[in-house]
This record gives structure tokens, C-alpha cells and sequence, in this order.
């Protein structure tokens, strides 16, 4: 049976479970089969909350570039495996879920039987090497564990997680010559010179340690391993697909092909040999590690110690029923559970733990920290998560979000720069997107009291960050309150997330009582107006002449100032500021009139020509909910006089970019942004400046909602006559009193109680 097949028929079978029940096993709901397919560059493999492993299945090879140049089918590969492929070529440790850039793809394991090949083979003509078709209508993804029959092998794998060791087992048909490959070579979005070097030693008959550096999207990144095996192999070699070099050293003494116990190179494939009976499992124990083979080796005893494949699926499932049971919810519908559990899965993924069990990582000055009081975390995609994500955790996981912070303020500490993280991973920054948004995480987690470390020094940080010249255009935003667009191709985006920041800097300086500090930075969020232009409504790109761009396509997302987006889409991000930017814009009645455009307008074919991806599934008219950008547009009716448009339109978001299947999400999940934006909306509010402790009321999807709340309290959320047709709100009632302005505040939350809304059919004008 698919697992397409599969969803209809389980939601079927559970249609007699009453939902209006709490919901015991959350775990159940979740499904990580969806966003695999098409745009949500999501992966189905095992992981636990917050995991350092994420093992997960790799269905191709592609490189990143061809003949020197980028190819562009690689990238529906960030996430190592696509929905819409037939071939598995092993599962590998470290994974991105839902980013529109990849690197990782760790420690390839892929158990075959039969004549030994050490290359993968091809997805046409699989039988040429190690990689194996599979079906879907074979295949298990759940929360915690994935199972797949690898059909040409005629081998069942299995995985399951701990927080840094990915667990195998293989079941094997009888065979005088099964082998489990590693492949160090493997790697996602990888290209010739990707890996730098790697090393292997063979400790004895069912152990190996060894370590792999890569210079990608990480420069700096060396992942170390200790790799176990249940049952001892008969023997051992590897193949080296480096190319002859002119100096070999006197190693050539050794034939290191065949049971050679240490190995060094670029391009290492290994392979163990077994003999198997019908249906004997071997498990694989892989535990990784920051800092060195002896942490991995510690952090497997630790976290594996036993050879239980079952105990260690339980320990994981159970984890994650803990997790997504911080909300118990009611629905119209098991697709509802099912959207709603996946996408706090999905939320749940990322950051990741960043540190051995001994509290040992290595830092972006490439020295070895220990985490004193705290839990060191990395992947963060800031200018996709402090949109929601980040948000989000300050409600339900505030512990964890305390320390994501004190990992970013760690990060600036270590750095030579002096700057807060942008987009950074494995103790390196990467650079992408824009902004420096971590600047907006510190100032939510510090607004809404939840981070325990020094405010002062965490403004400091922010300070130092906003004023380095050299990045990004700040120094002309700084001097002119714009960044020209002549110096950079994202000026006018550039300028608006800048000025974001700045307001969000002003409000920690606010709370701190520096009133000087935040004269200058309220003043310079109010830059959004040097990219305005009163002549035609919209934002656009400014020229060191202080003239607006002549050449100017509202619509298009190439070469207009603009990155991930068009200036229909960011004309609308003063998210600090919405009143002011909708008097800019001729008032509330006009202001709304152009939000209908925005949503009901037809985007051409040409739209998509420079956009890699986006396509007409993301978007409502010229909305484009698979980027982030206007993640907050569809809440700016209620400043604008007319909540019930909001209403209406996030409950039609919610239907059309949210579905329980394996192409059920619009684009990227974007390390969790989709999923937590769903969350907010279902619940029925959204942070839409981050920085301030209010949230804009929408429209509830859910009739139920308990959060249970780490002080100990709870925060119920109650709806009278909420269906499908019912999707306005006539009033809401926060602990027995009108809630008023369409808005609550982050500590009426944390306080505990219930908000309870009253739906209708019909808006109320």
C-alpha cells in the first residue's frame, strides 16, 4: 500500500475516534512523509526533538554543479530524499528540514547482498551498483522511526534516533556475501572538492571511529563518528576514488584495500562483510560528535548502550508524544490532527542540539567550548524562524528557547566578526538571507521575560551587529537610511528587515531604560519610508542620487531590490509600524483594497521564470505563502479597520497550503516557519511583529486547544460553532470578559485561563 494510499485509509479507520477527545498519543497524528514531495524539501527519516542525528533515506547522487557550472535539479534534493524518485542509495545521519539551500548528508550507510559494488549506480539502471528500488506501498515514516523494503536487496531497514546516535537494523535474507557500505564520499549538494579530507580506524571486529571534514555551505565543519556493529564482520576493506597524486609517501608499502585498519583520503567508500541467515538483523549503531572520536564513542555508551532496536524506537516515540503533548487539541476533521501534530513535528526538528552529552562543542574560533547551564543548539535560519518559530517556542518551549539564545549570544562571543548569527550551523556562519534577525529573537525572548542571561550584554551584541559597516550595505543604511541600489541587488529588502531590527533593538533598550539608545534606533525603523514611493503606493529601489529606480516590475522577482520576493509582497513588511504604513498608503480603506489585489490578482508564467522555489501551488494570487516574507500580510486587515478579511483569509491559507499528503506543503518548510505560522493560525492568533508582546487575533481552526505551559499552568482555547462555514468571529471572551482590538498579549497567555471565541457564518462589519 503508498503512503498516499496509507493516509486516506488510516484517517478512515480512525474516523470513529471522537475528536473531541484528548488526544493520548499525539505521535500517531504526525506524518513526515508530508512536504517530501515537490517544494517542502522536508525529510521522512528518524529524529527525536531537537535532534544532533537526522537519519533519513537518500534517494539520488546528483552533484551540485556540472562542468563547472550550478545544476538546478539539485537543489529538490535539499533534503536528500524526494517523494517522486524510486530509488534509495542509503541513509545518511545529518539532514535540513524544509531549507532552500542545503549541505550535510552524513556518514552514508547502505546494506546490500550479492557481488560487492562500490558504486552507487544510477537511478535508471539501480543493478549497476549498491542503491536498491523501493515502493512506497513498502515504506513506514513515523514520528521516531522509518522503515523501508529494500526491494532489490530484499532487505527491511529500520531506523530509529537518540539525540546523537542513528540506530539501524537491517533484516537480511540468507546470504554468503552481505555487506553494509559506508560512504564517506556522500554528501548533499555535493560537488568535487566538497570534502577535505576523511579518516577511518578499524578498533576491532564490530567497531570503527573516524572523522569527516567538509568545506560547503559550513566551511569549517568536522564531523566526528563512532560507528557499532551487533554482529562481528568476517572482513573489511574500501575503495579510494581519489585521483593518483604525484606524492603517496611510503604508505604504498600496504595494500589498504583489504583489511587495512587505518585509512585517510577525500573520497573513501567502505564496505563490511557479513554471512546472514534468513531474516537475521544487524544493527548499526552511528553516534556523532563536534568535538572528536572519543566524545562519539562516549556519546554512543551514553545515549545506545544496549542492543534493543525497540527499546530505543519506544524511548524516541515516547520523546516525541511528550514533545507534541505540550497541546491537546480538538478538530473538525483527522486531517486537521494530522496538520496540525505534523507541523509541531516539524517545528520541533530544528535548531538542533549542538553539543556532545559532556556538554562539549567546538566553537567558530574553532577551540573547544564546554556549555556551562544551558543546552548548546545550531541550525538556525533566522530570517525564515523569528518570524513564528521562535515565537512560538517563547510560549511553549521557553527553557529551550532561553538557551537557542544563549547559543546565539555564545556565537557573537566566539566570533571573530563580533556579530550575531545570520544563518549558521556546525560552529560556522554561512551568510545566507538577509537581515540580522537574531536580533529579533533576543528582543522576543527578552520582551516577554523568558531569557535568563544578561540583557545588557545581549543589547550590546545587537548594537554591534547593526553597526558593521562592511555587511551587507548597513554603512550606506546607516548614513543615507537606505542602502542604494547600485551597491546591492537586495537594497530595497535589505532596508526593510534593517529597519525591523532597528525597532526591534529600540524595544530592548526601552525595557532597559536606554533612552538614548532607543531615540536612535526608533528613528532608524522608521527607514522603511526611504524606499517608499507615495507616487505609486509601493515600495522600490532608490538610487545613490536619492531618485527612485525607472526600470521597475512590481511583479518581478529579479533584479528589482528585492530577494525571495517581489515589491507586491514586501511593500507590506512595516510589521512594526502597520498604522503608519497604511496612512502612507492613502488610509484604511485603500490600504485594504490593495490587500485584495494582492490576494486575488493572476500572476504570469513569466512570475515564475526566476523563481527556483516557488510554484503556483504556494501562492494566492500574488501572495506567496511558500516565502516568508508575507507571512504576516493576511493579519494587516485588522489594522486596517476590517478583521473579518483577516479571518477569511487565513482560514483559506490554512485549507490550501496546508494538506495531509506528501506534496501538502506550498514550499519550504523552512526549518519550521511554515509549520509554526500553521500552528499560530490554527490556535488563532500570529505574532506579527516579533519584539512586541501582543498577537493579532485571526480566525481559530481548531474547536479545542489546552497549551500546557512549563509554569505550570494552562491556556485553554475554546470556540462555539466553529466549522468550515463558521469562520468569523462575531466575539471572543478572554477569561469571561471581551477581549478587545483583536488582540492579546503574550503574559494573558502565560497567565493561564481560557480564551474562548464565538463563530458565525456571517462577518461582523
Amino acid at each position: 500500500m503508498s503512503l498516499k494510499k496509507a493516509f486516506f485509509l488510516t484517517l478512515t479507520m480512525m474516523s470513529s475516534i471522537s475528536n473531541a477527545q484528548k488526544v493520548h498519543n499525539p505521535a500517531q497524528y504526525v506524518h513526515p512523509i508530508i512536504g517530501t514531495e515537490k517544494m517542502g524539501h522536508t525529510y521522512p527519516g528518524a529524529t527525536v526533538p531537537f535532534g544532533a542525528v537526522q537519519l533519513s533515506p537518500e534517494t539520488d547522487t546528483l552533484s551540485y554543479e556540472i562542468n563547472g557550472k550550478y545544476n538546478p535539479d539539485v537543489y529538490k534534493y535539499c533534503a536528500g530524499y524526494r517523494y517522486e524518485d524510486k530509488t534509495i542509495v542509503g541513509f545518511s545521519h545529518t539532514h535540513f528540514s524544509g531549507t532552500g539551500h542545503s549541505d550535510l548528508g552524513d556518514f552514508l550507510v547502505m546494506p546490500t547482498v550479492g557481488k560487492l559494488q562500490m558504486n552507487p549506480g544510477t537511478a535508471e539502471h539501480p543493478e549497476t551498483g549498491f542503491r536498491s528500488r523501493f515502493s512506497h506501498d513498502q515504506e513506514t515514516a513515523e514520528a521516531g522511526y522509518y522503515k523501508v523494503k529494500l526491494t532489490d536487496h530484499d532487505i527491511l531497514a529500520e531506523l530509529t534516533a537518540t539525540p546523537r546516535v542513528g540506530i539501524h537494523q537491517y533484516t537480511f535474507p540468507k546470504s554468503d556475501d552481505a555487506h553494509i557500505i559506508l560512504d564517506l564520499m556522500y554528501g548533499i549538494y555535493n560537488y568535487e572538492d566538497k570534502n577535505v579530507w576523511t579518516y577511518v580506524r578499524v578498533v576491532n571486529d564490530h567497531l570503527i571511529t573516524g572523522f569527516r571534514q567538509t568545506n560547503g555551505w559550513a566551511r569549517t565543519r568536522t564531523v566526528y563518528f563512532a560507528m557499532e556493529f551487533s554482529k562481528p564482520f568476517k572482513s573489511y576493506g574500501n575503495k579510494d576514488f581519489d585521483g593518483k597524486q604525484p606524492y603517496r609517501g611510503f604508505w604504498r608499502k600496504w595494500n589498504m584495500n583489504e583489511n587495512f585498519p587505518e585509512l585517510a583520503g577525500k573520497k573513501i567508500r567502505m564496505h563490511f562483510d557479513f554471512e546472514t541467515q534468513d531474516q537475521e538483523k544487524i544493527m548499526v549503531k552511528m553516534a556523532i560528535s563536534p568535538v572528536s572520536q572519543a566524545n562519539a564513542l562516549e556519546n554512543l555508551n551514553t545515549e545506545a548502550p544496549e542492543w534493543n532496536f525497540a527499546k530505543y524506537r519506544n524511548q524516541a516515540q515516547e520523546e516525541w508524544n511528550r514533545e507534541l503533548g505540550k497541546i491537546d487539541i480538538e478538530t473538525n476533521s483527522q486531517d486537521d490532527l494530522v496538520n496540525f501534530y505534523t507541523s509541531m513535528y516539524h517545528t520541533f526538528i530544528n535548531p538542533t542540539v549542538y553539543m556532545d552529552t559532556n556538554g562539549e562543542y567546538k566553537g567558530l574560533d574553532q577551540n573547544i567550548h564546554k556549555a556551562e547551564g544551558f543546552t548548546h543548539y545550531t541550525t538556525f535560519s533566522l530570517w525564515d524562524t523569528y518570524r513564528a518559530l521562535h515565537p512560538f517556542f517563547n510560549i511553549i518551549q521557553p527553557t529551550r528557547n532561553n538557551d537557542m539564545v544563549k547559543s546565539m549570544m555564545a556565537h557573537y562571543d566566539q566570533f571573530s566578526m563580533k556579530m550575531l548569527p545570520v544563518w549558521s550551523h556546525y560552529g560556522n556562519e554561512n551568510w545566507c538571507m538577509s537581515g540580522y534577525h537574531s536580533v529579533s529573537v533576543l528582543a522576543d525572548a527578552i520582551i516577554k521575560g523568558n531569557y535568563t542571561g544578561d540583557p545588557e550584554a545581549a543589547l550590546n551584541a545587537c548594537i554591534a551587529t547593526s553597526e558593521k559597516r562592511n555587511y551587507e550595505g548597513i554603512g550606506d543604511y546607516t548614513d543615507r537610511g537606505y542602502i542604494p541600489a547600485e551597491k546591492n541587488g537586495t537594497s530595497v529588502s535589505n532596508t526593510l528587515e534593517y529597519a525591523y531590527d532597528d525597532w526591534a533593538i529600540a524595544q530592548i533598550a526601552k525595557k532597559l531604560g536606554k533612552t538614548d539608545v532607543y531615540n536612535k534606533y526608533i528613528k532608524r525603523s522608521g527607514n522603511w519610508r526611504n524606499v517608499f514611493d507615495p507616487s505609486i503606493g509601493f515600495m522600490r529601489p532608490k538610487l545613490e542620487d536619492g531618485s527612485f529606480k525607472k526600470d521597475f516590475d512590481l511583479q518581478s522577482t529579479h533584479g528589482q531590490g528585492f530577494i525571495e520576493g517581489n515589491s507586491w509582497n514586501y511593500s507590506f513588511f512595516v510589521p512594526q509600524n502597520p498604522k503608519a504604513l497604511i496612512e502612507a498608503m492613502g488610509g484604511n480603506k485603500k490600504f485594504s483594497s490593495k490587500l485584495d489585489e494582492l490576494f486575488s490578482m493572476h500572476l504570469p508564467d513569466a512570475f515564475f521564470a526566476d523563481t527556483e522555489d516557488i510554484t503556483r501551488e504556494g501562492i494566492i494570487g500574488g501572495y506567496v505563502h511558500g516565502n516568508e516574507p508575507a507571512h504576516h500580510v493576511a493579519y494587516l486587515y485588522n489594522f486596517a479597520g476590517q478583521p473579518w478579511k483577516t479571518q477569511k483569509m487565513v482560514r483559506h491559507i490554512l485549507k490550501m497550503q496546508y494538506q495531509a499528503r506528501p506534496d501538502g506543503l506550498g514550499g519550504n518548510d523552512d526549518c519550521g516557519q511554515m509549520s509554526a505560522w500553521y500552528i499560530f493560525s490554527s490556535l488563532g492568533f500570529y505574532p506579527v511583529a516579533p519584539g512586541s508582546d501582543e498577537y493579532s487575533i485571526g480566525s481559530p481552526a481548531v474547536r479545542k486547544a489546552v497549551l500546557h505551559l512549563e509554569n505550570g499552568k494552562t491556556f485553554t482555547i475554546n470556540t462555539v460553532n466553529q466549522n468550515d462555514k463558521n469562520i468569523y468571529v462575531e466575539k471572543a471572551d478572554l477569561n469571561g470578559k471581551p477581549l478587545k482590538n483583536y488582540s492579546l498579549k503574550h503574559q494573558e497567555i502565560m497567565n493561564g485561563g481560557t480564551l474562548t471565541f464565538y463563530m458565525s457564518a456571517q462577518p461582523k462589519k
